[in-house]
């Protein structure tokens, strides 16, 4: 790892993480090419009219949600903007409540009322994509504070959690963004701000709206932060990366700064064709395929041959399809559900809130 500035303490080096196991990197592979076949479905969903609102899909950037995710405990928070899809399912989300959300009915994570931008999995501490740029940030600080604040003012022990903050690029220029990394350092609240930097905002080159476009990092300084800049494109190395600063935050309270090196295959949203960067462009990126890459890497060595590889990206097709037909069985939600989880108790017109079903336990529900 490099830093930017000199850290407040002495950074854990990845080198020293050592590389897992083949269970391990074999769960990383089918993490990865699930999320990429839902990615690809929810495209032909969103085509087909069955999912509305707007759609961001994460082809491109599979490696950066299970590498960074990975390295987390199962009480870790994490939080994202909008392009949600493949935190929450490299998080554990089932893949069929998700499909479901897309396609608003109310077996999704939300009861089909957050659509693509607002995944959100409480029980595995998933707590949302969120549609507008940059909010999410002051989110996750929050998060991380509240943990901080849990461990060790409430329960007297040592801090034992570290939120992950996910952004983009283009979120680097908003406010929100700059008031929390200022609290965090302040307050030395352990959440690492990640920037998904797949070098576009929007439709938008990073080197046209963005300072300090070419090294990122240097934004970290103002606010005396650590950084490190990541290969996302690559799950064991963004693995390792992220599992050495994790444990170094964990140990040590204080925010970092991280910026990730990715690239989206496709555009911003289902509704951009694309016309500010060449073909030429994308084609030599897609050749850099982190599934590909993890799928070479087993294969040289000895982990597994080509014909499992296949065996595993059918049986992936298989599961993500069976998710698309039991999101399309899943009901639309009832009309009385737009006074349905306004507030948490019954006033007036508003009936008070309830678990989505794939949270649900009657012993425990508000009714």
């Amino acid at each position: 790892m490099t830093s930017s500035s000199t850290p407040s303490t002495q950074q854990r080096d990845s080198e020293q993480v050592p590389i897992p196991g083949p269970d391990v990197l074999l769960k990383w592979l089918r993490d990865m090419m699930l999320i990429r076949e839902f990615e690809v479905r929810a495209m032909q969903a969103y085509q087909n009219k069955l999912a509305g609102g707007f759609l961001h899909v994460y082809n491109g950037q599979e490696a950066v949600a299970v590498g960074t995710i990975a390295a987390l405990k199962s009480d870790d928070p994490v939080i994202t903007a909008y392009r949600d899809h493949g935190h929450a399912l490299a998080r554990g989300l089932d893949p069929k409540v998700g499909m479901a959300e897309l396609f608003g009915r109310i077996g999704g994570c939300a009861k089909g009322k957050g659509g693509s931008m607002h995944f959100f999995d409480a029980p595995n501490h998933m707590y949302g994509g969120h549609g507008i740029v940059g909010a999410q940030t002051p989110l996750g600080a929050g998060l991380a504070f509240a943990t901080k604040y849990e461990d060790e003012v409430i329960r007297k022990r040592p801090n034992s959690r570290v939120t992950l903050c996910f952004l983009g690029d283009g979120a680097l220029n908003q406010g929100a963004f700059h008031e929390a990394a200022n609290l965090a350092k302040v307050m030395d609240i352990p959440v690492i701000f990640i920037v998904e930097n797949n070098q576009y905002a929007m439709g938008t080159s990073i080197e046209r709206c963005t300072s300090a476009a070419g090294n990122l990092v240097h934004k970290a300084v103002a606010y005396d932060m650590d950084a490190i800049t990541v290969d996302g494109m690559d799950v064991i190395k963004t693995y390792r990366d992220m599992k050495a600063l994790v444990d170094d935050i964990r140990e040590t309270p204080r925010p970092a700064f991280v910026d990730m090196h990715c690239y989206r295959f496709k555009g911003h949203s289902m509704s951009d064709p694309r016309k500010y960067r060449t073909h030429e462009e994308e084609q030599e990126n897609e050749s850099n395929d982190p599934i590909d890459g993890l799928s070479k890497f087993l294969v040289k060595t000895g982990v597994l041959e080509e014909a499992a590889i296949k065996t595993m990206s059918k049986e992936v097709r298989t599961e993500i399809r069976a998710a698309v037909k039991w999101a399309e069985a899943s009901p639309e939600p009832d009309i009385s559900e737009l006074y349905h989880d306004v507030y948490v108790d019954t006033w007036g017109p508003y009936t008070g809130t309830s678990l989505p079903e794939f949270m649900r336990d009657s012993s425990k529900e508000k009714s």
